[in-house]
């Protein structure tokens, strides 16, 4: 099968003479009619069954040879397959046809109507030829013409000219003649920026013709009228009702006038500076008002002063600078004006400082101080803008000291803050310490009085961190400045409000423990004891924890040197040690003032047989067991001496079977209290030694041993001041036996307690001139009554 001329179409089963859905792709069947690649077509390729693209049997190849394409055919295929191919290529021969028969149709329109374009084309073209033939006739006349009348108006060229100037000239010498006139009118109408431009237009020709006499007489009425103008101007200028703009427009015009630049300069800024100063009154007024009158806040202060005093002066600044100091034609004058606005912004600046200062220095309040930041903030800014349109000044720098110095003083007013509440939480605690005891009623739980102040304060140091956390927000322009990203962090807030605080406490805490008769003296046991657990606490955990949010809070970038953990724990703790020896002196005190009252006020020489424990030594136990109870709510138990089986049966060396037989027997002689200060005086020196004040340990069997021993130590040394007769001997053998009884059980070491009270008793025998103990047996059988 040959195809048809321009290049191959499609063979038999060849996909690409029909879309997959059954459709005909004209534009794949153009393609190959004219001869163009379709790589579409190759890919889909039209071979017959086993036959070589572009060989013999390539129906759609350039080699193609029919009969060697049906001779294989015939081998290869069976019946059906043959009539199937001959089926298809019948179907691909009508749509061939069929499409080629549309691609005429659709042809045939666009062919006719190229044909019509190309027709009329040549007729226009044709008539446009001719016009332009026209055209160029026209040209050629014009041309003709144009040359007539340069060669006519040729003579006559030098002349027009000649005349023109001439008309020039006399225009200026009418303007000239007319200038005085025009000045008159212009003045009465007061336009006078007109009247200046008229004058500075002819007064360089009248000075270069003044000694003509019709010019000099033109010259003086223009002075003489230019002169009344300059007055009026000057008085214009001196008018406070004028506004900014006028004001600008008499400068300028009087400059023009060659008025001198400095007393211009003068004036200027002794206008502007009476109505800035009347400004500065009506915000001192604010200050000055009255006690009881509603002051202000720092927000609508610091925002009058910027938006009508910083304001002003920034327009006054640029209107300054504008008409003297940027002025361009004008010599010698610039740096001279802008020595007298740096100096006359100063000094005003300096007195708007004052002013804010003062109004700053109003604000006691120790709460949110966010009015405050927003204030000094919104000055900060106001600041920078006047800066930038006058950098000689020193605006900027002394803006940025006042917000430091204001800084501070809110760092110091929260730290007094703080100091204050601490004082008032111990108010509190006193309060509620002394409440129940004036009531009768039982004392608070000293734990949960200790939770609640270490709270509150807690809870105070972040109100305050979250308060002051305000100045280095990232919104706020002055906490880029260098000073609030080191000094104001590491020296201001952590050194000067927070160790600051840490060591008030500690200072407090050492007032506290100052001696009787001073201020300690009036000091409740019971708040030593509490503020020493408190001091511990924060040496344990507080002092860390609230330095860390500290740091975290306040991103420390200041290299300078800072107070370490350690040296402020170490504070806390000798504080809380001394409060705790305190805590001790002062109880044991109390009870050695009990002993010392019940020794010195009795005569023991001339008492009666014992038949009871006196009532003081049932209030020495009773206040001790009080104090065990309070102090095991703050501090642990702490470490024992192994008790022996028989602690509270104990009996003293005094009144033992052998001390008894060798020191109390009937056969007793003068001789036998040397020997027996012989004996006792060996028998301590094999004792160990007792430290009544020895440090005391943070626990509440070191406290009580401490308190103990202060006690026996006192009733001890009051025994050696008395002399006692029989019963009083035995009196006192029964309250130190009743002692025994109970207190063992309070002590690190019940030996200690043993060894105390067998000295009393001992030092109440050799204060006897007739020492006869009491039995044992009925000395507990007085004690177990009692």
């Amino acid at each position: 099968m040959s195809a048809p001329q321009g290049g191959p179409l499609p063979g038999p089963g060849e996909p690409g003479s029909e879309a997959p859905g059954g459709k005909r792709r004209p534009h794949g069947m153009l393609k190959l009619y004219y001869g163009l690649p379709d790589p579409a077509g190759e890919a889909r390729g039209g071979l017959a069954p086993g036959g070589d693209p572009g060989g013999p049997t390539d129906i759609n190849g350039a080699h193609f040879d029919p009969e060697v394409f049906l001779t294989k055919l015939r081998k290869e295929c069976s019946l059906t397959q043959l009539m199937d191919c001959e089926t298809d290529m019948v179907k691909q021969i009508r749509a061939l046809d069929s499409d080629m028969q549309t691609l005429v149709y659709e042809n045939y329109n666009k062919f006719i109507s190229a044909t019509d374009t190309i027709r009329k084309m040549k007729n226009d073209f044709k008539k446009m030829e001719d016009e332009m033939d026209c055209l160029a006739a026209n040209m050629s006349v014009i041309t003709e013409f144009s040359a007539c009348i340069s060669s006519t108006l040729q003579d006559q060229h030098e002349q027009i000219t000649k005349l023109s100037g001439v008309h020039t000239l006399l225009r200026k010498l009418q303007f000239l003649f007319e200038l005085p006139a025009r000045l008159t009118k212009c003045v009465e109408l007061e336009a006078y920026g007109q009247a200046v431009r008229y004058y500075s237009k002819a007064r360089s020709i009248l000075h270069q013709y003044q000694h003509m006499p019709s010019f000099q007489g033109i010259q003086d009425d223009c002075q003489k009228i230019m002169a009344n103008l300059a007055q009026k101007l000057r008085e214009k200028f001196r008018d406070g009702g004028s506004g900014a703009k006028d004001l600008a427009e008499c400068v300028e015009l009087l400059l023009q006038l060659d008025e001198p630049a400095e007393e211009l300069c003068d004036e200027f800024l002794s206008h502007a500076r009476c109505r800035l100063e009347a400004e500065l009154e009506a915000l001192e007024a604010e200050l000055g008002k009255p006690c009881g009158a509603p002051v202000t806040d720092i927000l609508e202060f610091i925002d009058r002063g910027c938006n009508i005093f910083v304001s002003n002066m920034c327009l006054v600044i640029a209107s300054y600078q504008e008409l003297f100091v940027s002025r361009e034609g004008v010599q010698g004058i610039t740096r001279m004006a802008q020595d007298k606005l740096v100096a006359f912004v100063n000094s005003l600046m300096e007195t708007y400082f004052s002013l804010v200062e003062r109004r700053i220095q109003l604000e006691k309040g120790v709460g949110d101080n966010s009015l405050l930041v927003r204030a000094l903030d919104r000055f900060h800014r106001r600041l920078q803008a006047l800066a930038k349109l006058l950098p000689a000044s020193n605006v900027a720098a002394e803006g940025t000291e006042i917000v430091v110095r204001a800084a501070k003083e809110r760092i110091r007013q929260y730290l007094l803050a703080l100091q204050s509440f601490y004082q008032d939480c111990l108010t509190d605690v006193r309060q509620s310490l002394a409440a129940p005891r004036l009531a009768g009623k039982e004392s608070p739980n000293l734990a949960e009085l200790l939770g609640t102040i270490s709270a509150s304060v807690l809870n105070q140091i972040k109100s305050v961190l979250t308060y002051v956390h305000l100045f280095t927000a990232k919104d706020i322009t002055f906490s880029n400045k260098p000073y609030f990203k080191g000094e104001f962090c590491s020296q201001g807030v952590r050194e000067g409000l927070i160790v600051g605080f840490i060591k008030s406490i500690c200072q407090t805490a050492r007032q506290f423990c100052e001696t009787t008769g001073d201020k300690g003296g009036s000091t409740p046991p019971a708040l030593l004891l509490l503020l020493s657990r408190l001091c511990l606490d924060y040496e344990t955990s507080t002092i860390s924890y609230i330095l860390t949010l500290t740091d975290e809070q306040f991103l420390v970038q200041d290299h300078s040197p800072i107070t370490p953990v350690t040296s402020l724990c170490a504070e806390a703790r000798e504080a809380a040690q001394r409060l705790l020896n305190h805590y001790v002196k002062v109880q044991g005190l109390i009870i050695s003032q009990m002993l010392r009252k019940s020794v010195e006020t009795r005569d023991w020489v001339n008492t009666i047989e014992p038949r009871n424990v006196r009532a003081v030594m049932k209030r020495v136990v009773e206040d001790t067991t009080s104090i065990d109870v309070q102090v095991g709510l703050l501090y642990e138990e702490g470490v024992r001496k192994a008790q022996s089986s028989d602690s509270s049966k104990r009996t003293f060396s005094v009144y033992s079977s052998s001390r008894q037989q060798s020191r109390y027997a009937p056969s007793y002689t003068p001789s036998a209290p040397l020997d027996t200060n012989l004996l006792s005086n060996i028998q301590k020196l094999f004792s160990e030694r007792i430290d009544i004040f020895s440090p005391v340990e943070f626990n509440k069997v070191s406290v009580l041993t401490g308190i103990i021993k202060i006690s026996l130590k006192t009733f001890l040394e009051c025994v050696r001041l008395r002399t006692f007769g029989r019963y009083g001997l035995q009196q006192i053998q029964v309250d130190c036996y009743y002692l025994q009884l109970y207190l063992w059980r309070f002590v690190c070491d019940e030996n200690l307690v043993h060894f105390l009270l067998d000295e009393i008793v001992g030092s109440t025998a050799h204060r006897c001139p007739d020492p006869v103990p009491m039995e044992q047996s009925v000395i507990e059988v007085i004690c177990e009554r009692g």
